[in-house]
């Protein structure tokens, strides 16, 4: 899933649309004991282009604090967008210096926070979005999953559960709400999604994410359902991502922590760094990590 940020970008792209026009590739994949796999994503050519054009407005035109501030901003996201989360940092911190009331950076600095286990100051930057921005509605989201991975169960509950409110007709809310739920009601949360399922539309990609998690279709299924639709080997990537998460929390809800680590190192191996489930991919890998390490100390200590 990815986050939509505001942005200026589709402005700045306009007139350099011919630069950036190409044939869609068929995705290249394999079947790997039944996974599809695809290969990974490397930097888009219009990113790139985006990334010149703003090193050249910042080096070498006059603007006004808040135009500069708002352009920092912009090639922050353009790095974040690459993978190149140091460089986009640097960008958001020197945006805020000039202008400290832009809500879109404080929400990328929070979900930095987010994965690098800093829940404190993550919580602190969501609620500084909030504070600015009340109808910013990732933020909702944004926070939840810092709070999600803080271990506060119930605060994480309120948050998904006011993300969900706003659209119950999206999947990925619905399914998150679910990873939330099932914490704190493990017995109710399955029952709940089916609900919330009614209100999805049959045959979209979040909606066939759900209905696995609801066991209405197999992993084959899923996998057949991504390849539906798609007109470009990002786009495909893109839902592999996301597939390759959600398929690894499930493994880890039944205890197959080696399959999940698999599907999770997939997931990152899509190189889609701009969407949630590759975001935290990495996370989830470190918690299956430290739960390793604390088993085998205790098996050590048993001997």
């Amino acid at each position: 899933m990815k986050v939509k940020f505001p942005t200026l970008l589709p402005a700045l792209m306009l007139g350099m649309s011919v630069l950036i026009t190409g044939c869609a590739s068929s995705p290249e994949r394999a079947d790997m004991q039944g996974k599809l796999v695809v290969t990974p994503v490397g930097p888009e050519y219009k990113n790139e282009v985006t990334l010149a054009k703003l090193n050249e407005i910042l080096g070498a035109m006059e603007l006004t604090k808040d135009q500069r501030a708002r352009f920092l901003y912009e090639r922050g996201v353009v790095y974040d967008a690459l993978g190149l989360r140091l460089l986009a940092r640097i960008d958001f911190h020197q945006a805020l210096k000039i202008n400290p009331r832009l809500a879109d950076v404080y929400n990328f600095i929070g979900i930095y926070y987010t994965q690098e286990g800093e829940f404190e100051n993550a919580y602190e930057a969501f609620d500084g979005v909030l504070e600015l921005a009340p109808d910013y509605d990732y933020a909702y989201l944004n926070r939840g999953i810092a709070l999600y991975y803080g271990q506060r169960d119930k605060l994480a509950l309120a948050d998904l559960r006011k993300f969900y409110s706003l659209d119950p007709s999206d999947g990925y809310r619905a399914l998150w709400l679910y990873l939330a739920d099932v914490k704190v009601h493990p017995q109710t949360a399955l029952q709940t999604l089916a609900q919330n399922s009614e209100h999805l539309t049959a045959g979209q990609w979040p909606t066939e994410l759900v209905d696995f998690y609801l066991g209405r279709i197999s992993k084959t299924q899923l996998f057949d359902a991504a390849k539906v639709g798609v007109q470009s080997e990002e786009a495909y990537a893109q839902r592999l991502c996301e597939a390759y998460f959600y398929l690894a929390k499930w493994e880890m809800a039944r205890g197959h922590d080696q399959q999940a680590a698999n599907y999770l190192r997939l997931a990152l191996a899509t190189n889609i760094y701009d969407f949630v489930e590759h975001r935290y991919a990495q996370l989830e890998l470190q918690k299956l990590a430290e739960k390793q390490q604390d088993a085998e100390k205790s098996a050590a200590a048993s001997h």
